[in-house]
């Protein structure tokens, strides 16, 4: 059937879609979310259909196309296209296996995975898809399955060297920017890290947010290549180039109802680390009271996954669980955090020593790992490449290679109307909540706003008295400083007893 081009000025952002007249969809018997094909010269696509009622919408002989549709169609409003029904994709089916509790195989979950990314299926269907990795579990073999279709569904970094590290954090800890101390110390050391990094979906800050502050992370794969070639790594956003491209689409589903399948979990982190070609992978797991895992026994389960399902995809991979019972560092939120990373590298006495330390020992270990220092002798080289600034030149270094914004911490801006927390007690900060204070920063403006967040100035042990000052909040606005304030008196978020 020849039909019509219309065009919508609509854009999804996710599924191919075209509207029919009800009245010619009715012709050909079909239904909403049934699938039609689209063939315009040599160009053809597959969208699922939508209806319109009035004639005003759509015309009968016409058809609505969205603008991911007119784009692969190179089609513009006025313009004949064929039209023909065509099946739904096989993949649904595999999704309705999996809801039955059958285990997929890998070649059933790649179909689901390409589906995905092609936007062949809609997001209700895939999320019937998460819905039953949640409620059915997911096999070892469905968890492998998932990673390699994940890392086959994408772009992949590939890279000359033998070794190639990379670190994770699980998250669910303010601050605890490691990875931009990490990478310039084993960079530094002579060994490749690429290394793509999230932004934040809960938390004030993800990597990509704070590195932003300093350096453009919006990098294509050809100026990837390109930093990496010049520094041996980099710090940039996985979401500006197609690595694991369903990784993305899927964590959009779980986070309204936090649902987070353990064998998802795991895909999705080392799906990453794949498509960055890893050779050598170390897992923080952080555990603590409200942080994202806070019992002991289910860390150590977590860590046994993970290194099962490196070795099963060719990943050396060594776990380290880690206190998560408050932030670390001083800085929460991307402007905050950025100057503590500038800080700490400068050696400024100002740096916060909870996150050197940390850096320093992650560091170490990557370094042993690949062989770089002997068993018991990381620390001490990760400790020297900081003292000797080295780590600092080499973080410039990569900053420069992507596109280099601030030079020095002092440029970096900081909300300008603040508010100050001041105990109300003498006594020794028992918890500082990592939820808590992670939702206050949101409401100042976190991670939207670069220059809000909190800046702490005692931490877990420290004695008080009253009066002291604990933290400061930091808003861009009035209104944001104010519902940041009134959350705190809701929440508090410091124990001190």
């Amino acid at each position: 059937m020849k039909l019509k081009v219309k065009d919508m000025d609509v854009a999804t952002g996710e599924v191919l879609v075209a509207v029919m007249n009800e009245h010619d969809a009715a012709l050909f018997d079909l239904h909403l979310a049934d699938r039609v094909k689209l063939k315009r010269g040599n160009k053809e696509v597959i969208t699922v259909v939508d209806f319109a009622e009035s004639e005003n919408i759509v015309p009968k002989g016409s058809i609505g196309l969205f603008e991911e549709v007119l784009d692969k169609l190179s089609t513009k409003d006025g313009d004949i296209v064929n039209m023909s029904v065509t099946n739904k994709p096989i993949s649904l089916t595999y999704i309705k296996n999996k809801m039955d509790g059958k285990e997929l195989k890998y070649e059933e979950v790649r179909e689901i995975i390409n589906d995905t990314v092609s936007n062949m299926i809609t997001m209700v269907e895939l999320t019937y898809y998460v819905a039953a990795n949640y409620m059915r579990g997911m096999s070892f073999r469905e968890t492998v399955a998932l990673t390699r279709a994940m890392i086959d569904a994408g772009k992949k970094i590939k890279l000359d060297a033998k070794i190639v590290v990379d670190k994770h954090c699980i998250g669910g800890v303010a601050g605890n920017r490691t990875t931009m101390i990490s990478v310039p110390i084993l960079t530094a050391a002579g060994l490749a890290m690429p290394k793509t990094s999230s932004r934040s979906i809960t938390s004030p800050a993800g990597t990509a947010d704070t590195m932003e502050i300093i350096a453009n992370v919006n990098l294509s794969m050809k100026e990837i290549l390109s930093t990496i070639k010049k520094t041996g790594g980099c710090m940039v956003w996985g979401g500006a180039v197609d690595l694991a491209p369903a990784d993305d689409t899927i964590i959009n589903i779980e986070h309204p109802l936090s649902i987070d399948a353990e064998g998802q979990l795991l895909a999705s982190i080392m799906a990453k680390k794949g498509s960055v070609s890893a050779t050598h992978l170390l897992v923080d797991i952080p555990v603590g009271k409200d942080a994202k895992i806070e019992s002991m026994k289910e860390a150590k389960h977590l860590g046994r996954q993970f290194e099962k399902l490196g070795k099963a995809i060719g990943i050396k991979t060594k776990v380290i669980i880690t206190d998560g019972s408050q932030p670390i560092g001083n800085g929460i939120g991307p402007a905050l955090e950025a100057r503590d990373v500038m800080w700490l590298l400068k050696g400024d006495k100002r740096a916060p020593q909870d996150l050197r330390e940390k850096s320093i020992y992650v560091s170490g270990l990557l370094l042993e790992m690949c062989g770089k220092a002997k068993k018991g002798r990381g620390m001490q080289m990760a400790e020297d490449i900081i003292g000797s600034c080295k780590a600092y030149h080499q973080f410039m270094a990569i900053a420069r290679a992507q596109g280099l914004k601030i030079k020095d911490e002092k440029d970096i801006y900081i909300g300008e109307h603040t508010y100050n927390y001041i105990a109300e007690k003498s006594g020794t900060v028992r918890h500082i909540s990592n939820k808590d204070i992670s939702k206050v920063a949101r409401i100042a403006g976190c991670p939207k706003d670069k220059g809000a967040g909190i800046y702490l100035y005692r931490h877990k042990g420290d004695r008080v008295e009253k009066g002291d000052k604990l933290f400061t909040i930091y808003a861009d606005t009035k209104e944001k400083l104010k519902f940041a304030k009134q959350t705190l008196l809701e929440i508090d978020g410091v124990e001190i007893r």
